[in-house]
């Protein structure tokens, strides 16, 4: 006998989980199916162990390159990856486990098990066990995320070529490793690596690292890169990814020459695919792009009534808080509950190298190629107090205005914590703030904040400390 929702949402990342709650709070009966574990991949191999890593590679690479700086020194220092891996596993088991609880406190209904629709309003989940229950609703959220894309030529093995997922979970570090994309996960993952002592070497088929940030946060951190010798092959396309008895041999080209690189691992991070498939959705009617995302409009309704998807499966931007955002507004249109439109290129964009990287709107270059007569105010990292005391001084805060009228078009930051910075900008941005109110808005010193107050003074023409 099937089991009767208002809702039911497919997927338990940030994106579906965050639905399900909203829903409850909005007076419906709610489910939520997942195949494998609450907090989806951002939780559980994703955004939350990556960052548990990045803070020992921080400790690392202190304790090894910048002792002197500080005044300690060792004589025989020993770095335990496994202890850092086993750290990031206990902060990520710490979130699931939140994950589960606020199921339980918001009477969410969870169902462990693949989801496969019947028809528009039926859903059957078989669990591991090949059990089959069958759920009604109303309406159904689909959420079920992205996964690494690899080309079919290279064999994923899990151990010498590698996705972000064997490579968050493996307890050792290689003594050299090739890294195939320069966006969030490939810088990342530099980052960690680097500062235990690995052999990295980037290779990106775009003319810079970060490709889809500011030309200048590129050269500002292909700069801190080069310092701590990472190897940066820009303008390299990947030609093939072998695996040997040794490790693998990547072979590059550009400009018409072929180089054959060799490493203990490779990891290949150029992007993600949806998981779109094997969920019955074409079956129903449901319209997919020809690259395989859930086409849905501003509500996040699909062309069927009463099925709507959220998060990375649609493509509009693969990032757990814009899942998250996606999810709520999905959840209050189908309450008929008051809501907003989302503007996705205005959504705070977070990447955590070393140096940090942070973003939303328009590049400079972008604001210049719609014709906007801009005005752009930047301040950099190195006269600010705290951030001198902190010993970490690299990198500005970049802002880009609009000259008529003053709109905040874009901003972009690297340096020490900007993904913390955001906020203030974002929210500017939202309520139609101009940096002349920002500038005006008294920030406490010493602050890292202080720069976005400064550059803001210096969009506004009024630069104080430069």
């Amino acid at each position: 006998m099937a089991e009767n929702f208002d809702v039911v949402v497919i997927g338990a990342g940030p994106a579906g989980y965050v639905a399900a709650i909203r829903a409850a709070q909005l007076k419906q009966k709610v489910a939520i199916v997942d195949k494998q574990w609450m907090g989806g991949v951002c939780l559980n191999v994703g955004c939350i162990p990556s960052k548990s890593l990045l803070k020992n590679a921080e400790v690392a690479h202190t304790l090894r390159e910048r002792g002197k700086d500080f005044g300690f020194s060792f004589e025989n220092l020993k770095l335990d990856y496994g202890v850092a891996v086993k750290r990031s596993r206990q902060n990520s088991d710490r979130l699931t486990k939140g994950v589960g609880f606020l199921m339980k406190k918001n009477n969410i209904a969870v169902f462990m098990g693949e989801g496969k629709f019947k028809s528009k309003d039926t859903l059957n989940v078989t669990d591991k066990d090949g059990k089959v229950t069958e759920l009604k609703a109303k309406n159904f959220i689909v959420a079920t995320g992205a996964s690494a894309m690899v080309p079919p030529a290279w064999k994923v093995d899990g151990k010498k070529v590698v996705t972000y997922w064997e490579a968050i979970l493996q307890d050792f570090l290689p003594k050299s490793v090739v890294i195939i994309g320069s966006g969030a996960i490939g810088v990342e993952f530099s980052t960690i690596w680097n500062a235990y002592g690995v052999d990295v070497t980037i290779v990106e088929m775009l003319p810079r690292i970060v490709p889809l940030e500011d030309e200048e946060v590129s050269k500002e951190l292909e700069k801190e890169y080069k310092k701590r010798k990472i190897n940066i092959l820009t303008g390299h396309k990947v030609e093939s990814v072998e695996a040997t008895d040794k490790g693998v041999k990547v072979k590059v080209s550009a400009d018409g020459k072929e180089t054959v690189l060799e490493a203990d691992q490779a990891l290949v991070a150029i992007g993600f695919r949806p998981n779109s498939k094997g969920l019955g959705l074409e079956e129903i009617g449901v319209k997919i792009s020809e690259r395989g995302f859930v086409e849905v409009d501003e509500k996040m309704q699909t062309n069927v009534p009463g099925i709507w998807a959220v998060g990375d499966v649609t493509g509009k931007l693969m990032l757990a808080h814009v899942g998250s955002a996606m999810g709520i507004v999905a959840a209050e249109h189908i309450a008929g509950h008051e809501t907003v439109t989302l503007d996705y290129e205005m959504m705070p964009r977070a990447t955590y190298s070393y140096p940090q990287v942070a973003s939303f709107g328009l590049t400079e270059a972008q604001a210049k190629e719609r014709g906007y007569d801009i005005k752009v105010g930047r301040f950099p990292f190195q006269p600010n107090g705290k951030a001198l005391g902190m010993g970490d001084y690299m990198g500005f805060v970049k802002i880009v205005m609009d000259a008529k009228y003053g709109e905040i078009l874009g901003a972009h930051m690297i340096g020490p914590e900007v993904t913390e910075l955001l906020p203030e900008l974002t929210l500017a941005r939202m309520m139609e703030l101009t940096p002349h109110e920002i500038a005006r808005n008294v920030h406490a010193h010493p602050t890292l904040s202080e720069a976005i107050m400064e550059a803001a003074h210096g969009a506004d023409g009024t630069p104080i400390h430069i």
